[in-house]
């Protein structure tokens, strides 16, 4: 993982072209957001607003390209107690890339005292259910309905505070 690059937005916006139709942010029928108006953001705010939160592009590590992003965002949690964030272009699926780079993550939340971390995922989404299980989270019981573009479970996972 790495910090985002103004020459990502093409790679993130195939992103989100390959979402499921039931996610909640696809490209829209006015093709929208554009490559540029994704590079905007990224220069914009390329780690997100709070510090110690943000996503970072994923790429493999012997060709350097683009295959996703990982990272902590509030979300539906909070600062202290955010949630964990994954997607991965499809071409890279099955690999373990997504449960890698959450363990890098998993791991430096647990380095920054914090106790708890989330995860909310659609129910059709059983891949990000075997991911957030390798990563030790646990459904919470809590669930948002939504039958529109499937329920919301959501998933927790506490930390190990950091060793000294």
């Amino acid at each position: 993982m790495r910090r985002w690059r103004p020459s990502d937005a093409e790679a993130h916006r195939s992103l989100w072209a390959e979402r499921d139709v039931r996610a909640l942010r696809r490209i829209g029928a006015n093709g929208r957001p554009t490559v540029e108006e994704m590079r905007e953001r990224l220069v914009a705010n390329p780690l997100g607003a709070e510090p110690g939160l943000g996503l970072l592009p994923i790429e493999l590590r012997d060709i350097g390209e683009f295959i996703g992003y990982c990272g902590l965002v509030v979300g539906q949690a909070s600062y202290d107690e955010p949630e964990i964030a994954f997607e991965l272009a499809q071409r890279a699926h099955g690999r373990g890339y997504a449960t890698e780079a959450g363990r890098a993550v998993v791991e430096a939340a647990a380095s920054t005292g914090r106790r708890r971390l989330w995860a909310t995922v659609r129910e059709w989404n059983t891949a990000s259910f075997r991911v957030l299980e390798k990563l030790g989270f646990d459904r919470s019981g809590r669930v948002d309905l939504d039958p529109e573009r499937g329920d919301s479970i959501w998933m927790t996972r506490e930390l190990d505070p950091p060793t000294v």
